[in-house]
């Protein structure tokens, strides 16, 4: 199986190569041999599966499924299941890579695993959408389980998609199996707090960064790239927390106020017609810009790669706390660290949603559900103690936090992989 990504025809990396090129660091910074990183590199599991899917105008077509089982070590592989028309394999070992580093960082017993459909979801009716999950469920049943592989949500889609998966396994096994998938309805064994994990989870570690460069949440800025389900819960937060966000963005577009912007009538305005775009009480400005405002805190919470070496070098933030995954590329990882930015990198930034994910397995094992307080509460410790960790391995191996964190990470796994052994 290829270690590596291929670059295309003009030039450009993916996430695979950005994912790679991180452990290769970590591997040579550890002294691991090549027998290590190639353990560590290469999926343990991947399986591409045809959806045919017959529309409500009685046509059918063939959609592309993916699921990447990349670790086990440490425990049953973990990870979301995207629906976007960009989704491809290497994209999905990429993000299955990362989930990996992600639970051994926040010591969950766990290994990464991810999944993906190419489709758009909007294009596709409710019943279209349950019947592409149901039919996706069902060709990778084989793979996935509470003790094999616990899919959650991810970009396009929700807590409908988890609760189809969990039916559709539940059926095929002949009872109900709430521990099949994460991120469910509460009214199907999901957590309370799960739906805002992530975003609580980002503004923990952002108003953590601030105070480690002697910044105070009240009289900080603030711009939110994304106001999807991780960036709006994030600058909601960040605002009651006392942050003056000035800046937000969507696909469509971006919009700007020095003097701050009213997030709850932004979410109104956002509710009523889908997007940022034209809201009143802001400025409209390009997408580009949103990232090179000055200002003390950027969160790209959207997609992979839209901090790359392009606009790296014109980012004004002093703290980058990345709540999509895989948002700034290795090439733009440089060059904030020469211009002295501090990235708090996605395994560790973005972790709020898997650690309650783990949090509502867990309940789903004991059939046995928590106050919304106590969730936080566990979750806020996770966060801090993943945090102090990642300073502390920054300061002894004199690294940036993302190879402090990817060190650590890989160091986890590969310590698990050496106690079980190699069979046979």
């Amino acid at each position: 199986m290829p270690i590596g990504s291929p670059v295309d025809a003009a030039g450009s990396r993916g996430p695979l190569d950005d994912a790679q090129e991180q452990l290769r660091h970590a591997v040579d910074v550890l002294g691991y041999d090549e027998g290590v990183h190639r353990l560590l590199a290469s999926p343990r599991r991947e399986v591409t599966v045809s959806i045919p899917l017959r529309r409500d105008d009685g046509s059918v077509e063939v959609l592309t499924g993916h699921r990447v089982q990349h670790n086990f070590s440490r425990g049953p592989a973990k990870g979301g299941l995207r629906y976007s028309p960009k989704v491809d394999l290497d994209e999905v070992r990429a993000l299955a890579m990362w989930m990996t580093w992600k639970c051994a960082l926040m010591d969950l017993p766990y290994g990464g695993a991810k999944g993906g459909v190419t489709i758009d979801p909007s294009k596709y009716s409710a019943a279209e959408l349950e019947r592409v999950t149901r039919r996706y469920t069902s060709e990778i049943l084989p793979m996935i389980g509470p003790t094999r592989d616990i899919p959650a949500p991810d970009i396009g889609t929700d807590e409908h998609t988890m609760a189809w998966m969990m039916d559709t396994y539940s059926v095929a096994s002949g009872h109900t199996v709430l521990g099949t998938v994460t991120g469910k309805p509460v009214s199907l064994g999901g957590s309370l707090g799960r739906a805002s994990a992530t975003s609580r989870g980002v503004v923990l570690t952002a108003l953590a960064a601030l105070r480690h460069l002697g910044l105070e949440a009240g009289g900080s800025t603030a711009a939110v790239q994304g106001f999807g389900k991780v960036g709006r819960g994030a600058a909601r937060f960040l605002a009651e927390a006392g942050v003056l966000v000035i800046a937000a963005s969507d696909e469509q577009g971006a919009i700007w106020n020095p003097d701050g912007i009213d997030l709850q009538a932004l979410e109104a305005h956002v509710e009523q017609t889908g997007s940022v775009v034209h809201f009143g009480a802001a400025t409209g400005i390009d997408n580009e810009l949103l990232l090179t405002l000055e200002v003390d805190l950027l969160v790209p919470a959207a997609v992979e790669g839209v901090i790359h070496a392009g606009n790296a070098g014109s980012v004004r933030a002093r703290v980058v706390v990345e709540g999509a995954n895989g948002p700034t590329t290795t090439s733009a990882d440089r060059i904030l660290a020469e211009i002295g930015t501090l990235v708090v990198p996605d395994i560790l930034a973005n972790a709020g949603g898997v650690v309650v994910s783990y949090f509502e397995w867990v309940q789903a094992n004991q059939a046995y559900w928590w106050h919304e307080a106590e969730v936080e509460s566990k979750l806020a410790e996770r966060m801090d103690t993943a945090w102090c960790q990642v300073l502390a391995e920054a300061d002894r191996l004199r690294l940036p936090l993302r190879q402090a964190a990817t060190c650590l990470a890989v160091r986890r796994v590969a310590e698990a992989h050496r106690q079980r052994g190699l069979y046979p």
